[in-house]
């Protein structure tokens, strides 16, 4: 127990100088980005732009303040759990989020599952049949999923599962139907890197001396695979997931404007766009919040896949 709350009290700190350096760090690219904010909405106002109509919206939004004063009042606002309001759709950005994260959390969670059913099999497959024709066609399967652009492989099964068989549909979030497409290209997108990981690590794993004495001890085959090569091995996948939850979370933007999932990508995108800067800036720091969550999901499952690492050394 002292040992999980030490890592508890480490990732919280590391996200409360996270969001200090990622909030400022943000809040500076914007301010430098090409691109005028105050146009944006007077083009969605339909107002006729006049240089005394951007100044008041200038005074009105704070943005003739020095940039550090726009950015304690800014900060201090994000302490309090408020993100301030979107320039464009005038609702508060809190709001906004929250109302696709619950989406984009899903596609990820159907990814990952997806991502298991397909890297761990094949993984252990190749290690088990090391040299042989299965060994073989998980090598080849992890070379052509890693040849393959996640939209690329998103346009193919939309082309052969929706357009052609009519057994999917392509775009939307409803029923579980629109859930398979967006989940599958996900997780095969991510899935040769994981099937060559485990590969490796059990090939490794299942040639050390602890499963050589397991042998010799006459335990049966699939229980030193299971309960001793294998749990030894996902510790390195569950470090590379812990290091690509942040290209994951970016990744996924380009499924979501692929299957018109209505998620956070979308959303960000459309910000971008219009340079709603309150809501690209609340969205990378909600993001930030969930890499550093992960992290420390991944921090205590290294404890459960073997009690005996040292924090020290493993954990850092």
């Amino acid at each position: 127990m002292r040992r999980i709350l030490s890592i508890i009290g480490s990732r919280m700190l590391q996200l409360v100088i996270m969001v200090l350096i990622l909030s400022f760090v943000t809040f500076l690219l914007m301010k430098i980005t090409p691109g005028d904010p105050i146009r944006a909405i007077l083009k969605v106002d339909d107002v006729i732009s006049t240089t005394a109509e951007e100044e008041r919206l200038m005074k009105e939004y704070g943005f003739d303040q020095p940039i550090l004063v726009q950015y304690s009042r800014w900060i201090w606002s994000v302490l309090q759990l408020d993100l301030g309001e979107s320039l464009i759709a005038k609702r508060p950005v809190m709001d906004m989020i929250m109302s696709r994260l619950p989406a984009t959390v899903a596609l990820s969670i159907g990814g990952m599952l997806v991502l298991f059913l397909v890297s761990v099999p094949l993984g252990i497959l190749g290690a088990v049949y090391e040299g042989r024709w299965p060994d073989y066609l998980s090598r080849w399967m992890a070379m052509v999923g890693a040849s393959i652009p996640s939209f690329w492989l998103g346009l193919l099964l939309i082309y052969f599962f929706s357009l052609k068989l009519n057994l999917l549909p392509v775009m939307g979030k409803g029923t579980f139907a629109h859930f398979v497409l967006p989940s599958i290209t996900l997780g095969v997108a991510m899935a040769p890197m994981y099937i060559r990981l485990l590969r490796e690590r059990l090939i490794s794993t299942l040639q050390s001396s602890y499963i050589e004495a397991a042998k010799a001890r006459g335990l049966r085959k699939e229980r030193i695979l299971l309960f001793h090569a294998l749990r030894g091995s996902l510790i390195p996948l569950v470090t590379m997931f812990g290091l690509s939850i942040g290209s994951l979370l970016g990744g996924i933007t380009v499924i979501e404007i692929l299957f018109s999932w209505p998620g956070m990508g979308e959303l960000i995108v459309n910000s971008v766009m219009q340079r709603d800067y309150p809501v690209i800036q609340g969205y990378i720091l909600i993001v930030g919040f969930l890499v550093v969550i992960t992290n420390l999901i991944v921090d205590l499952l290294y404890l459960m896949i073997n009690p005996q690492i040292k924090q020290g050394k493993e954990l850092g």
